[in-house]
C-alpha cells in the first residue's frame, strides 16, 4: 500500500466501501491535504510535458545543423515523432486499463526521457538521422500517451475536489514549455552539447515523476490494476476504446477541440510570420506580439477555472469563441498602416481560444462510466491533435496561394463552428458555484 492509500485508511474503514462496489480507494475517503497534493502532482506531470516538448524543439536548430540535414529531412524527423504521438494517443486507454493511469504515466514519461537521451546522443554521438528518429518516435508516443492520462487523473482530481482546474493543468504545461525553452537557449548560448543538455532533461523528467506520482492515489476514479476486476484481454480492450467513436455528443466536443485546437495551432506556426509579412514588420516585433499572445493564453488559462465554475461550461465557450472570432478578424482586417488593431486582435484570440482544448477534455472525461474517460478523452485528443498537425501545413499553403492574412480565414469559420457546438460540453453534473474543498468526514 503506498503513502497516499494509508494515509487514508482511517476515512476508508469510517466509510467502506460497499461490498458490492469496485475494491479501490474512493475520491470521497481523501484529506484534504492529499488532496491538494493529488493536484499539484497532476500540475507537476503537465509541466514535465511542456518541459520535454519545449526543450526539443529549443535545440532543433543544432540538431539540424550538426547532422547536416536540410528542411526537408528536418520535417521527416519531425513526422516521425508525430506518428509516435498519434500511436501514443491511441494506445493510451488500454495501457490505463492494463495497469492502471498511475503507472501508466510514470511509463509514458519514462519512455518520453528514453527518447530525449536517444535524440541527443543520436544527434551528438552517433550522429544518424536514424537513431534520432528512433528517439523522436519513443518520444512522440511517450508525450502522446501521458498528454491522454494526466488529463485523464485531472479530470478525476477536479471531480473530487468540486473546482475546475482543468484550465490551469494545461497553464502549467505552459509554465513548462516556458522553462524548457528557457533552459533549452541557457544550454545553447552556452555551447552546451545535445548530448549533455538532452540527457539532463531527461533525468529531470523521470526524477520528478517518480517523486509526483507518489502524491497520486490508487484507483481513484479509474480502473486499478491491483485493486479491481480481473484482466479484460487486449482485443476486448481495444474494442471497448473503439467504441466510443459512435457517441455522437463525443463528435460534437471534437469539433471545438477541432475548431480551438486548430486556432490555437495555426497561431503558434503562423502569427509571426503573419505579423512580419502581412504587416510589414520586424522580425523583431513580429515576436514580441506571439510573445503576447503566449502570454494572453497562459492569463486566459489561469483565470479560467473560477470563471467556468461561476457559469458554465456552455456560456463561457460561447463567449470564448466569440471573443477568438472578434479577435481573429480584428488581426485578419486590420489597416495595414494601423498594426497596433491586429496587436489587440491577438490578444483577442488568445483568449478566446485559451479554454477551448482543456474544457473539451473535461468535457470528454465527464461520463457516468470512469473507465470509458480514458477512451474519450483519447479520441478527442486525436482529433485536437489532428488540428494542431494538419492546421499549420494547410494553413501555409492557403498562404503560399492567396496570402497568409486571408489564409488565416480558415482559422475564423473553425473557431466560428466551435462556438456553434458548444452545447456539446455541458456539465453532466454541474457542481455548484462555490463548491468547497471538503471531503468526507
Amino acid at each position: 500500500m503506498d503513502a497516499a492509500a494509508r494515509a487514508a485508511a482511517p476515512a476508508l474503514r469510517a466509510h467502506p466501501p460497499s461490498p458490492n462496489g469496485p475494491k479501490h480507494l474512493m475520491a470521497e475517503t481523501l484529506t484534504r491535504r492529499q488532496l491538494l497534493a493529488w493536484r499539484n502532482a497532476v500540475f507537476v506531470i503537465f509541466a514535465l510535458s511542456g518541459i520535454s516538448i519545449a526543450s526539443w524543439v529549443a535545440r532543433l536548430p543544432a540538431v539540424r545543423d550538426q547532422l547536416g540535414i536540410d528542411t526537408a529531412q528536418v520535417g521527416l524527423l519531425i513526422f516521425t515523432m508525430s506518428a509516435g504521438s498519434v500511436i501514443g494517443l491511441i494506445a493510451a486507454p488500454p495501457i490505463m486499463l492494463r495497469i492502471g493511469a498511475r503507472a501508466g504515466m510514470v511509463l509514458a514519461l519514462c519512455t518520453v526521457a528514453l527518447g530525449t537521451v536517444i535524440i541527443g546522443l543520436g544527434t551528438a554521438v552517433i550522429g544518424t538521422p536514424v537513431a534520432v528518429a528512433i528517439g523522436l518516435a519513443l518520444f512522440g508516443f511517450g508525450n502522446g500517451a501521458v498528454d491522454v492520462m494526466m488529463n485523464v487523473e485531472g479530470a478525476a482530481a477536479e471531480r473530487a475536489i468540486g473546482k475546475t482546474l482543468m484550465p490551469l493543468m494545461h497553464a502549467f504545461f505552459s509554465f513548462g514549455t516556458v522553462a524548457g525553452a528557457g533552459l533549452g537557449a541557457l544550454a545553447s548560448a552556452l555551447s552546451i552539447s545535445v548530448a549533455v543538455h538532452l540527457p539532463v532533461v531527461a533525468a529531470i523528467i523521470v526524477a520528478s515523476v517518480l517523486i509526483a506520482v507518489r502524491f497520486v492515489p490508487r484507483g481513484v476514479e479509474t480502473d486499478d490494476p491491483e485493486l479491481s476486476a480481473p484482466k479484460v484481454p487486449l482485443r476486448e480492450r481495444l474494442v471497448a476504446s473503439l467504441q466510443v467513436w459512435k457517441d455522437l455528443r463525443l463528435l460534437a466536443i471534437g469539433v471545438i477541440m477541432l475548431g480551438m485546437a486548430f486556432a490555437e495551432g495555426s497561431a503558434n506556426d503562423w502569427l509571426a510570420i503573419a505579423v512580419a509579412d502581412g504587416y510589414h514588420q520586424s522580425n523583431t516585433t513580429a515576436a514580441v506580439v506571439f510573445g503576447i499572445f503566449t502570454v494572453s493564453m497562459t492569463a486566459g488559462r489561469i483565470l479560467g477555472g473560477p470563471v467556468l465554475d461561476r457559469f458554465g461550461r456552455v456560456p463561457v465557450l460561447r463567449v470564448s469563441a466569440l471573443l477568438g472570432v472578434i479577435g481573429i478578424a480584428a488581426f485578419i482586417f486590420a489597416p495595414v498602416g494601423a498594426p497596433g488593431i491586429a496587436y489587440a486582435g491577438a490578444v483577442f484570440w488568445a483568449l478566446g481560444c485559451s479554454l477551448g482544448f482543456p474544457v473539451g477534455m473535461s468535457a470528454a472525461a465527464d461520463t457516468d462510466d470512469p473507465k470509458q474517460s480514458a477512451a474519450r478523452v483519447s479520441a478527442v485528443a486525436i482529433i485536437g491533435y489532428i488540428a494542431f498537425l494538419v492546421g499549420p501545413p494547410v494553413i501555409g499553403l492557403l498562404g503560399h496561394e492567396y496570402g497568409i492574412l486571408n489564409a488565416l480565414l480558415l482559422v475564423l469559420v473553425l473557431v466560428v463552428l466551435a462556438g456553434l457546438f458548444s452545447p456539446a460540453a455541458r456539465e453532466r453534473h454541474r457542481r455548484p458555484a462555490t463548491a468547497p474543498l471538503t471531503p468526507a468526514r
